[in-house]
């Protein structure tokens, strides 16, 4: 398998991630495509895809802090908490007018931080072996456990007032798992007049960001990011030698070389430039966790 590498791509609105993965990988010549960290179809912006080797590369990438730029309507409830669902409750004229911005303020504060938060039901967390959203859709009543998130910006853009709804731009950074349409719904209940997501884009994953993602039409002819890139880019570089470097594939230990590691896990990058993989610190040794192909990275 070649070593391929890494594809940030900007996802348009009314495609699943998959949709996504499927045309990259009919542009891309290969099978082995896969993605760190689904997208709504109703939101646009940030995919980062893995492609052949690269793809083991990912499972660093999932978990990195994430940003987004959102719209929040306040005043209305829809059963998905975004703009694809149905309506299910809507506020008055004058409930709504009687929401002041230092209440919104108040009550995104209270969203910022580290929260519990519910994900929303139409979600892809599984429930007993099976897609939250599907048994949603099945008409099953789903009930999620609150998970722990932490979303260190939420800040208000801009606002805009009509009779009976309230419309916010937002822009958010959290943890991996927080469902910003949770904190359109949150904020939503909060104030007492309901709330939902209407526009989600994604601007970052980790290092990465939207703007140097390419449109899906330029999928077959935009460079990889090179493993050896995309796994200092992440994590960080050690610079080993080729020795070290045939130990590392052998799944031999770097005795006494954590001291030389840059964070743990880091990318082991070897003298001609390639990804040997990704190892972490036991004790004072460096040990190899993730190993490319042997031969096939260079």
């Amino acid at each position: 398998m070649p070593a391929g590498g890494m594809l940030l791509v900007d996802k348009p609105a009314g495609m699943t991630s998959h949709d996504v993965v499927s045309r990259a990988r009919k542009a891309r010549g290969t099978r082995k495509v896969g993605h760190a960290g689904t997208l709504d179809p109703m939101a646009t912006g940030l995919l980062v895809l893995g492609v052949d080797a690269a793809t083991r590369l990912l499972t660093f990438i999932v978990g990195a802090d994430k940003t987004y730029t959102a719209t929040m309507l306040l005043g209305a409830t829809t059963d998905t908490d975004d703009a694809d669902g149905e309506v299910v409750d809507r506020a008055s004229s004058s409930d709504v007018a009687a929401v002041t911005d230092a209440a919104i303020d108040e009550g995104i504060a209270a969203l910022t931080g580290a929260i519990s938060q519910v994900p929303t039901t139409v979600s892809a967390i599984k429930v007993n072996g099976r897609r939250a959203y599907d048994l949603a859709r099945e008409g099953v009543e789903v009930e999620l456990k609150a998970r722990d998130v932490v979303v260190s910006r939420f800040d208000v853009i801009e606002r805009r007032r009509e009779d009976d709804r309230i419309e916010l731009d937002v822009v958010v950074d959290c943890s991996s798992g927080t469902y910003i349409r949770a904190l359109a719904r949150d904020l939503g209940a909060a104030l007492g007049i309901g709330g939902h997501l209407t526009a989600l884009r994604r601007t970052r994953i980790g290092p990465f960001s939207v703007a140097d993602a390419a449109p899906l039409d330029a999928l077959a002819g935009v460079p990889l990011l090179s493993p050896a890139d995309a796994g200092t880019t992440v994590l960080g570089a050690l610079e080993v030698t080729a020795d070290e470097a045939r130990d590392l594939r052998h799944g031999k230990r770097l005795v006494g070389a954590a001291s030389r590691l840059p964070a743990s896990p880091a990318a082991a990058i070897d003298p001609e430039g390639a990804l040997i993989g990704v190892v972490e610190r036991r004790g004072v040794d460096v040990k190899s966790v993730m190993n490319l192909p042997t031969g096939e990275n260079a």
